[in-house]
């Protein structure tokens, strides 16, 4: 007779799970094998990841500076020739290359939240004025809250304010999701040209706009914990001023410049906002119902997508956000070669790493839909 004990631990192992879903597809497993909060760590993993990229763990300034230097140039460029530019097909030609390379210039507020301080010095005082505030985005709204998504204990649950489950919710939660974004930079405006002025008079303002507005945030629980020590604050404080004095100026172009550089603005940065909210549906696979999940269990429910079209809707390293999982503080730049040695050290297909690895942006976004189908 079978010891039911080790036939429940070898079920819920990482190696089970990975066998099950490369064998099964993940919809028609049953729903007992796919509870991410039931898998342990796979320690072996753990343990080469951390091995296997020790001499690729230091952040490059000779890639950092010249990548984020040129996408923000490129993008500034193509956006003034879409507001300058008379043909429809060359505005609509210099719109998508504006987009594409503020994309990717934007997307280095990710890698700024887990550079250590004197790590690249200067680079995030120049990403904040080149690119973070003119964009009015700003590093504040990821530092000390992108890393609570890492933490074992909160990613996933209602504290994690970069966590839905979406792949629980119900079918017109996707659209939503995404569609939303389109109002991103009206939003932003709003806090920066209207909350912000009204902040500094009135501390309910204030303290409602940090806690609920302060944060790039999907989670519509979070609140945002005020900063903890007087260097924060500083940090915080400058930024916070160097948006609001942006967004009133933006405001005001349209009285000397007419409407169309505003509109144009606004047109390519809410593409941005989509293009990142599109990348982020599918940057997990959203089956934690909030529960506490092992490092291992974050993993397999994130997701890395080695191809080279990935590399454009999900630039600065995001291909790998699986890998990034088991990896935070590796620079963007060393996840490729990190993906590579651990898939090579861990060649076998049933191999808990390769449980992280899917195709493409369509595979995942209809895996996601399945699921919510499931639920209408």
């Amino acid at each position: 007779m079978c010891d039911k004990a080790a036939i429940t631990e070898f079920a819920t192992s990482p190696f089970a799970m990975t066998a099950i879903q490369t064998i099964i597809p993940a919809q028609d497993a049953p729903a007992a094998l796919l509870r991410k909060s039931e898998i342990p760590d796979d320690k072996d993993l753990l343990r080469a990841a951390a091995e296997l990229t020790r001499d690729i763990s230091v952040a490059r300034p000779g890639i950092y500076w010249p990548d984020m230097l040129l996408s923000t140039a490129v993008g500034y460029a193509a956006l003034a020739s879409a507001i300058l530019l008379e043909p429809v097909w060359l505005v609509v030609l210099s719109g998508a290359i504006s987009v594409m390379a503020l994309y990717r210039a934007l997307l280095f507020i990710h890698e700024i939240t887990h550079l250590h301080k004197k790590a690249l010095p200067g680079f995030r005082t120049a990403w904040n004025v080149l690119v973070g505030i003119p964009l009015l985005t700003p590093s504040l709204l990821y530092e000390q809250v992108h890393t609570i998504h890492h933490s074992r204990m909160r990613y996933g649950t209602a504290e994690d304010p970069e966590y839905l489950p979406l792949a629980l919710m119900k079918p017109w939660s996707l659209p939503v999701f995404i569609l939303v974004a389109l109002l991103a930079p009206i939003g932003l405006l709003v806090r920066w040209a209207i909350l912000a002025p009204l902040g500094a008079l009135f501390p309910a303002v204030r303290k409602m706009a940090w806690e609920r507005f302060s944060s790039l945030s999907i989670n519509p629980a979070f609140r945002r914990r005020a900063p903890e020590t007087e260097e924060q604050r500083r940090w915080f404080a400058w930024q916070q001023a160097g948006a609001s004095v942006w967004a009133l100026f933006l405001l005001a172009t349209p009285f000397w410049l007419g409407w169309k550089p505003l509109l144009v603005a606004l047109a390519i940065t809410s593409l941005v906002a989509v293009f990142n909210q599109l990348r982020t549906l599918v940057a997990h696979l959203w089956e934690n119902d909030g529960e506490r999940l092992s490092v291992t269990a974050q993993y397999l429910d994130s997701v890395n997508v080695p191809g080279v079209v990935a590399g454009f809707w999900a630039p600065v390293g995001l291909r790998y956000h699986a890998t990034h999982h088991l990896l935070p503080s590796l620079p963007y730049h060393s996840l490729h070669e990190a993906h590579r040695r651990i898939s090579a050290h861990f060649a076998e297909p049933q191999a808990t790493y390769h449980g992280a690895i899917h195709p493409g942006m369509g595979v995942l976004v209809m895996k996601i839909a399945r699921s919510t189908m499931r639920r209408g």
